[in-house]
């Protein structure tokens, strides 16, 4: 009977120890979610519109979320996050289209000044557009788009600057390569936006 009451003891004891261990690892994390609206361009001109040259990947308004996560004391985490078009665009005027970009990114942050800091991020996503007839289907169950999925590489540079407690607002620029974007003139395109966010944590 005794040593039933001890070995409940010390497991009682090591879930303790074990949970307050837990919870102090959590508040030695910090994380950050943000909402972000911006802009997406490509450098390539369009060529000849007459023989259907695919158009350029650009314009129109994109949101995001993101996350983001990195030990405290570290300048190392990652990030994720995704983008879309707000509104269809026109392609070529027989079929509309919506962007979406999702990313895994390697983070790095470090200070500019005490209060402005700098993350820059690096990583692999999918590239998807979904294709919407002019005429949509009207058959039960008719699914009205097709897809395009590319894999691309992501590169991305932000400016980030606390404004109220733990909000902060961060600029930033992303680059994205897109493998094989043949429904478009460029495999690589840009999307600048301004994200606001909240940090969690120490």
């Amino acid at each position: 009977m005794k040593g039933q009451v001890l070995r409940k003891f010390a497991l009682l004891s090591l879930t303790c120890a074990s949970l307050l261990s837990l919870s102090r690892l959590a508040l030695a994390q910090h994380g950050d979610i943000m909402v972000n609206g911006g802009e997406l361009d490509s450098l390539t001109a369009l060529t000849d519109v007459a023989t259907f040259q695919p158009p350029q990947e650009r314009h129109g308004i994109y949101f995001g979320l993101e996350g983001e996560y990195t030990p405290a004391g570290h300048r190392v985490g990652f990030n994720v996050e995704s983008s879309w078009k707000y509104n269809r665009g026109d392609y070529y005027g027989y079929e509309t289209y919506r962007p979406f970009f999702t990313d895994v990114n390697g983070l790095y942050q470090t200070k500019i000044t005490k209060k402005v800091g700098l993350d820059l991020m690096g990583g692999i996503g999918v590239a998807s557009n979904r294709f919407y007839p002019v005429a949509p289907c009207e058959i039960p169950g008719c699914v009205n788009y097709t897809s395009a999925n590319h894999f691309m590489e992501d590169l991305a540079l932000g400016v980030r600057y606390p404004f109220w407690r733990r909000f902060f607002v961060r600029p930033e620029v992303h680059y994205y390569h897109i493998q094989n974007n043949q429904g478009f003139n460029s495999d690589n395109v840009f999307r600048g936006a301004v994200s606001i966010g909240y940090r969690w944590g120490k």
